[in-house]
């Protein structure tokens, strides 16, 4: 028996065949080139599990709140509910892309400082500086970082229940104007607002 021949037995013994090793590159290869190809990014805010007792035992079911976005000024949520996670997560991105709305965006930032509410949340929105980054947490972050803002202020006040500090998020951008509209109700020029 040659080597070549003792090299290949062994390899079937182990579980291997030959080509695996290159398919596993390509495989990665392919990973990359989905990621570059995907229009949205989809970013997890919130997995929940709640258990209903019965009979046999518990039967969990589980709901995601997801963040969608363009990273070019198009930002949506959804909510989806399944017995299986990626369902529950597969079921939220299918209706956050439903459910796009347009975050104006000038220079990496917001055009001017807006407070948005939902309930017994209220979330504070300010334009900032090129360099800042985005000063916000969780949802908030999300949202913005899937939009396509890079420096930005932000504050949570009130009730912290993601569900509900995303739609007050969501309430800011909905009653944002756009710098356009804003430079003409100031009388001035879009490059005198903006330099």
């Amino acid at each position: 028996m040659s080597d070549v021949q003792e090299r290949e037995a062994a390899g079937e013994r182990s579980g291997q065949s030959r080509g695996e090793g290159r398919g596993r590159r390509d495989r990665d290869r392919n990973r990359d080139r989905d990621y570059q190809d995907k229009e949205f990014v989809e970013k997890l805010v919130k997995l929940n599990r709640t258990a209903k007792v019965v009979k046999g035992g518990r039967r969990f079911s589980f709901s995601a709140l997801t963040v969608v976005g363009d990273r070019k000024g198009k930002v949506g949520y959804g909510f989806g509910k399944a017995n299986d996670v990626s369902e529950a997560i597969r079921k939220s991105v299918e209706k956050a892309k439903r459910n796009l709305v347009m975050l104006p965006v000038k220079n990496g930032t917001i055009p001017h400082e807006i407070n948005g509410r939902f309930k017994a949340s209220s979330v504070l929105l300010k334009p900032a500086c090129s360099g800042t980054g985005i000063i916000a947490g969780g949802a908030v972050r999300a949202i913005m970082e899937a939009g396509g803002v890079t420096d930005v202020l932000s504050k949570s006040i009130g009730a912290s229940s993601q569900y509900n500090v995303v739609k007050a998020t969501f309430d800011c951008i909905s009653r944002m104007m756009d710098a356009k509209t804003i430079a003409k109700n100031r009388g001035k020029s879009l490059k005198e607002l903006w330099g």
